[in-house]
This record gives C-alpha cells, sequence and structure tokens, in this order.
C-alpha cells in the first residue's frame, strides 16, 4: 500500500485517532469514499466522451 510496511500504518492509524478520535474516523472515511467514488466516475465519463469523440471522426 504506497509503499508503506504494517508498522507505518500502524503508526498513522494511531496519529489519526489521536487527532480526529475514534468517533469521527468513520465519517472521514465516508467522506474519502464518496469523493474517491466520485472522481472515478468523473474519469469513466470523460472517458467514454473521448471514445464517442474518436468514433465520430
Amino acid at each position: 500500500m504506497f509503499g508503506l510496511g504494517w508498522p507505518e500504518v500502524a503508526i498513522i492509524a494511531i496519529v489519526a485517532i489521536v487527532i480526529f478520535g475514534p468517533k469521527k474516523i468513520p465519517e472521514l472515511g465516508n467522506a474519502l469514499g464518496k469523493t474517491l467514488r466520485g472522481f472515478k466516475e468523473e474519469l469513466n465519463a470523460n472517458d467514454d466522451d473521448t471514445n464517442s469523440e474518436q468514433e465520430q471522426q
């Protein structure tokens, strides 16, 4: 995962819990998931538009 080992991931998780608190972490994960999903959909839609334009030429 991005060149990180388990010790680094554990340290990042602990720091995130300390900074945001355990109640806020699921909300942040949910928001991040929605953002990434929207970004991926836009990339796919843009790719579809590009393919349709190339087929018309």
